[in-house]
């Protein structure tokens, strides 16, 4: 597992639980509004893994053992988690020492997901929507195969586990039209939360650094019409 980043205790990003993120280095989007770029392209380059600046797997495991029993579970996020052929081996790892699991992923390789599922790996799933389809590529930067995004949303709609997607907001890439056309496709049950677009960061896309962003009131009006079609849309 080529593993970029660790943050070693998170209050928020597994709901109700402690746990550590593990931050998988690689990705096969290029989202306009990311503030991970060296996840995605280490050291600016396509394609190039900065060996230099992973992490190796003796050390996180380290961690992980000394922090049995104070941490509740492990997120694995990216970059991509889903590219890394050997995740379910690298989770399996994880819960043998006890911890829950939650996976973020964008949606591109539903077998592996459904894989996991299968295989009960999972505690816990985060998946990124990023845009309507007319506007997928380009929010994410590179051509996609939208059924695949559509296949992911079924199979963690129907999986019975606890689950979310959520949605980065950017104004110069998705408008309330949008939201509503993605909330009508997301329709029932599921969590969905409106994400803060961060122009104060380091981004993928450099011309969207300090451009200007949604108030939290124009994020709670895109989240108040979409619950005509997802009840438990909320910002974050």
């Amino acid at each position: 597992m080529l593993i970029g980043g660790l943050e070693k205790l998170s209050l928020i990003d597994y709901p109700d639980h402690l746990a550590a993120i593990v931050f998988t280095q690689g990705c096969n989007f290029r989202c306009q509004f990311c503030y991970n770029p060296m996840l995605v392209l280490p050291n600016g380059k396509k394609g190039i893994v900065q060996k230099d600046h992973l992490i190796p797997e003796k050390d996180l495991f380290a961690f992980l053992l000394s922090r049995v029993s104070k941490l509740d579970g492990v997120v694995i996020t990216g970059g991509e988690p889903t590219l890394h052929q050997d995740l379910p081996e690298f989770i399996i790892k994880i819960r043998k020492l006890g911890y829950k699991i939650k996976l973020d992923t964008n949606g591109t390789n539903p077998e592996m997901v459904k894989d996991l599922l299968d295989e009960q790996l999972l505690d816990y799933l985060a998946m990124d929507f990023k845009a309507p389809k007319e506007k997928y590529e380009l929010v994410v930067g590179v051509p996609i195969d939208f059924s695949k995004i559509a296949k992911s949303v079924k199979i963690i709609k129907a999986s019975n586990l606890p689950h979310e997607f959520r949605t980065t907001i950017a104004p110069n890439l998705l408008n309330q039209a949008d939201i509503l056309v993605m909330a009508e496709f997301l329709a029932g049950d599921s969590r969905w939360y409106l994400q803060e677009f961060q122009s104060d960061k380091e981004l993928v896309n450099e011309a969207l650094e300090g451009s200007p962003m949604y108030t939290r009131r124009d994020l709670q009006e895109m989240a108040d019409a979409a619950r005509k079609y997802v009840k438990n849309c909320r910002v974050r």
